[in-house]
């Protein structure tokens, strides 16, 4: 079986397709599967380095505004399209799945017109430009939230299937993830973090918790991003906080092992994109959430409005954010267990841990296997 995945621009598109990928493996033996993306997205860098075949089109973006932009984007779209149905052509496909992102315009819809079987699948609360369009010549439609559905025409194509994770998030032990990051038993962990570059209102926010967290009963894991570290590590050292490995406060440019940091977390503070709401709905953990506000169509502030609107989360704007605000936050959650523990109840009857499976059925279903 020939399986083709696109899906680019951000991890939030890849990582999904990724799940699929691995997903497949372990279901068909004879498979063969490739990538499309672009050679600018993150993909050129992940999908090779996770082993798989990418091959790449001319696509970019079309801007909102007419413009001599939004022209060239069309004709480069155009030749992605010519593309595309070349890649189509040679590879023949047994389905085309788009996990998102404007590289999936070309090779989804040159699959659809090929009468290929095709799969979208939809991340967030409010569906992407791309998604909305192609939906019109798909076969299904995947969402990761119900919310989604309404911005969908054609409902009998859309199924609730959740958002692929990594299986090694749901694995984790509690206590073993506390003994592999440091953390002590008795203390809550408040697990901070805002995507591989950190956001810097976070950080600025968070480093002025600190000197309280320090005398609290609280134990932070801040990651801050690799750009902000060392910024980050000047502040802490200006308030007297040395050791960063040790103690209440543990400051990380980076974290290969989040799931570990997901087992031991009682609250996450962070972004809120699809593929990290899906882990921390499939953990269970109660969120405080602040939407990166230049999220294409401001999907972010939709994933967490549709997380707080449900139970699981706060929502604090991004030009809102200040210490003061969040320590309130904070302060009142640990204070009133009975709501934190009401939250996580809610953020994990929002999980979707059986999602790949889901996926793969789907998959089965359109291919009649």
């Amino acid at each position: 079986m020939k399986v083709l995945i696109s899906g680019g621009g951000t991890g939030g598109h890849i990582y999904p397709g990724l799940a699929i990928a691995r997903g497949l493996e372990e279901e068909f033996d004879d498979l063969e599967i490739i990538f499309v993306g672009t050679k600018q997205g993150l993909e050129a860098d992940i999908v090779p380095k996770a082993g798989y075949d990418l091959k790449t089109i001319s696509v970019q973006g079309l801007p909102r505004k007419l413009s001599l932009k939004l022209f060239k984007s069309i004709l480069k779209t155009g030749v992605g399209l010519i593309e595309a149905r070349r890649i189509v052509k040679n590879f023949k496909p047994d389905i085309v799945i788009g996990t998102g992102g404007y590289v999936c315009g070309p090779i989804v819809l040159a699959a659809a017109l090929s009468k290929v079987p095709t799969l979208i699948h939809e991340q967030n609360a409010y569906p992407g430009i791309t998604n909305k369009l192609l939906s019109r010549f798909v076969d299904r439609i995947a969402l990761s939230n119900i919310d989604a559905k309404k911005y969908f025409k054609s409902k009998e194509k859309t199924i609730l299937t959740g958002n692929p994770i990594r299986p090694e998030i749901l694995k984790k032990d509690r206590s073993e993830a506390l003994r592999d990051l440091g953390l002590a038993e008795d203390k809550k962990v408040i697990l901070v973090f805002g995507g591989s570059r950190g956001a810097r209102s976070i950080n600025q926010a968070v480093i002025g918790l600190y000197p309280k967290i320090k005398r609290s009963n609280l134990q932070l894991l801040h990651i801050t991003g690799k750009q902000d570290f060392d910024f980050v590590i000047e502040k802490a050292n200006e308030m007297g906080i040395k050791d960063i490995e040790r103690g209440n406060i543990m400051i990380k440019p980076y974290l290969y092992n989040m799931a570990a940091a997901l087992a031991v977390a009682n609250l996450v503070i962070s972004r809120a994109g699809a593929t990290g709401l899906a882990e921390i709905t499939a953990c269970g953990i109660p969120a405080i959430l602040i939407p990166y506000p230049y999220a294409a169509e401001n999907h972010q502030l939709h994933n967490a409005q549709s997380l707080e609107k449900k139970g699981a989360a706060k929502v604090i704007l991004d030009d809102q954010l200040t210490t003061e605000l969040l320590n309130e936050f904070i302060n009142d959650l640990f204070t009133d267990q009975e709501e934190l523990i009401e939250m996580a109840d809610a953020s994990k009857n929002l999980g979707q841990p059986e999602a790949i499976e889901k996926l793969i059925n789907l998959i089965k279903d359109l291919l009649g296997v």
